[in-house]
């Protein structure tokens, strides 16, 4: 896999992430042409005002689209958190591509010197609990999200 950092010219492929219907059932729903255009803003936003962000992940064979992951800032409950975030096309779900990207991108924490994590997903969506529990999230707590349930796990690392 390569990955760059999120930019305007990857609109078409985070749109289609966002449209796909599988997708949609593990990120509570679909997001418009507007929405996909004001996320990616936000995302090149969050760069630049913090130095980390998301990125596009590719195969590095043939360069299709696999997804994005990365760090951003969140607020929950109230409280300044770092989510560890990831989303892959279905063709790419259950090839340990969403391990290799949260492994990657945890190791880029580790160099940020960033040592408290958290990740969340819907409480359904088994696979994605399933790559947090192997990269060493912890489930904490129940969280409400985008005014849905959510399951939020938390990694921390201390050296």
């Amino acid at each position: 896999m390569t990955a760059t950092r999120i930019s305007e010219s990857d609109f078409n492929d985070i749109f289609r992430l966002n449209q796909d219907a599988d997708v949609a059932k593990t990120m509570a729903g679909t997001r418009s042409e507007s929405e996909t255009r004001e996320f990616i803003h936000n995302a090149i936003e969050h760069w630049e005002r913090h130095g980390f962000g998301l990125w596009i992940f590719r195969d590095r064979v043939d360069g299709r689209f696999i997804g994005r992951a990365g760090i951003r800032l969140v607020e929950i409950d109230g409280a300044h958190e770092i989510e560890i975030a990831y989303a892959l096309m279905p063709e790419f779900w259950r090839r340990a591509f969403a391990t290799e990207m949260a492994r990657a991108i945890l190791d880029i924490a580790t160099i940020l010197e960033i040592r408290d994590l958290v990740a969340f997903t819907l409480p359904t969506n088994l696979g994605s609990r399933g790559v947090m529990e192997k990269v060493g999230f912890r489930y904490e707590r129940n969280i409400i999200w985008a005014n849905l349930p959510h399951v939020l796990y938390r990694r921390k690392t201390y050296s």
